[in-house]
């Protein structure tokens, strides 16, 4: 982690918007109109995906993958212009939010300006062909970070977007050498001190195959150097493999707490359900009653949240970053109260601060005790819509359920568990 990150990122929550998809414009300037709704669900930063010119040559879709950039510096046109992104920009922070941008340093389309510019800045065969580490990415062309007038042109680059934005969301991260990720952190600092890096790390299996080929990338604990924030596909594999069935929740609920013994004491974990690279959550937890639960899970473990664009209406569907693909909000299910209120709760100093155990109930149900200054505040969570108990320190008494205002009664040290989340505390 770097070291001067501050834990309260913890109470942040992130909302993520593919500005092509959002609206029926797919603008800027139509975003704005959203703003409000947004900012409703608790939301501290907007994180917008690519917004710049997206190559044509290897175009995957008609449209093309937004991480497929062709030009650094310009917004697309498709979207909107420079003067729209600062407009949008000052709207946000009207409300109270921040700005986000993505950040694409690993690669370019392959017909970007760099590399029509330095070629000499992009990975190459021995044959002298372009060259990628993950040859399921045929759209674009990857950089050589072994060339130190690409570090110039990229910080340059990044300190422009400091002057609007407030944080960085760093695609794929590991793949770029840490030692350029900390040179350009300390060089956008200089423009914009507080301004807040989110990395998207990797798991395990991805980060033995891209070594064995020879080639740099971090660990997560490598990235912390660099980065107040990492997603957690570190233990993505593990959650999916208990979702299947292949392991067990005492499983899941392990490498859950190993994360707090094999990090620095200040790390933060970005949690989340979905992303724009995965299934919707309502796709793979299609149960509307465990969707809630883990919806209140996840918000509940230690570290930031992130929110998907269409997660708060139960979207079963995942949008294509490849073609028009536009959001249906006409959905059954609405989890803004859920996701607002867990939000709220995450802005107490005990879940930012606080010693944090998880344990396996039994039966799919699982529990997360804060401790702080003898108060404990505990989740319970039934993951798979089974009725059980969940054994409590907490002393017998009539207790509110944080989440909903609801009486939770603790008797002989034991708490009844039916279908809905519960949190309650102990002063």
């Amino acid at each position: 982690m770097a070291d001067d990150t501050n834990i309260e990122l913890r109470k942040t929550q992130i909302y993520s918007v593919f500005v092509r998809n959002h609206t029926q414009e797919g603008t800027l300037k139509a975003l704005e109109k959203d703003l409000p709704r947004i900012k409703d669900l608790g939301t501290d930063f907007v994180w917008l995906l690519p917004i710049n010119p997206i190559g044509k040559v290897d175009r995957k879709g008609e449209l093309g993958s937004p991480y497929a950039i062709q030009d650094y510096r310009k917004i697309d046109p498709a979207i909107g212009t420079w003067d729209d992104l600062i407009h949008l920009a000052h709207q946000i922070h009207q409300l109270g939010m921040k700005l986000m941008i993505d950040i694409v340093y690993n690669h370019t389309s392959r017909d970007s300006v760099l590399l029509k510019e330095h070629p000499e800045w992009f990975l190459h065969d021995e044959a002298g062909h372009l060259y990628n580490k993950n040859p399921e990415w045929s759209d674009v062309a990857e950089l050589d970070y072994s060339n130190k007038g690409l570090w110039d042109y990229q910080i340059e680059t990044l300190k422009q977007y400091a002057e609007v934005a407030d944080g960085f969301r760093c695609d794929v991260a590991p793949q770029v050498p840490l030692p350029f990720w900390l040179a350009a952190r300390k060089e956008v600092g200089e423009v914009k001190s507080d301004l807040v890096w989110l990395a998207e790390s990797t798991g395990g299996d991805y980060i033995r195959e891209i070594r064995s080929k020879g080639f740099w990338i971090s660990s997560d604990g490598e990235i912390y150097r660099a980065f107040d924030m990492a997603y957690d596909y570190d233990i993505d594999q593990d959650w999916h493999d208990y979702l299947d069935g292949k392991t067990t929740l005492a499983d899941y609920v392990k490498v859950l707490n190993r994360q707090d013994l094999t990090y620095p004491a200040n790390y933060i974990k970005m949690r989340n359900l979905e992303n724009h690279d995965n299934l919707r959550a309502h796709k793979i937890i299609p149960n509307e009653n465990d969707l809630v639960n883990w919806t209140a899970f996840s918000e509940f473990q230690k570290g930031a949240t992130l929110v998907y664009a269409g997660q708060e209406s139960g979207m079963v569907h995942t949008p294509t970053l490849f073609d028009s693909d536009k959001l249906n909000w006409q959905t059954s299910i609405d989890l803004t109260n859920l996701i607002k209120q867990m939000h709220e709760l995450s802005q107490s100093e005990i879940q930012v601060s606080g010693s944090c155990e998880i344990k396996d109930e039994g039966n799919d149900i699982v529990s997360i005790t804060y401790t702080k200054n003898q108060k404990r505040r505990m989740g319970i969570f039934t993951l798979q819509s089974n009725n059980g108990r969940a054994k409590t320190q907490f002393e017998d008494g009539a207790y509110e359920n944080l989440i909903d205002g609801t009486q939770v009664v603790v008797a002989n040290g034991i708490v009844d568990v039916t279908y809905k989340p519960i949190v309650i505390e102990e002063e």
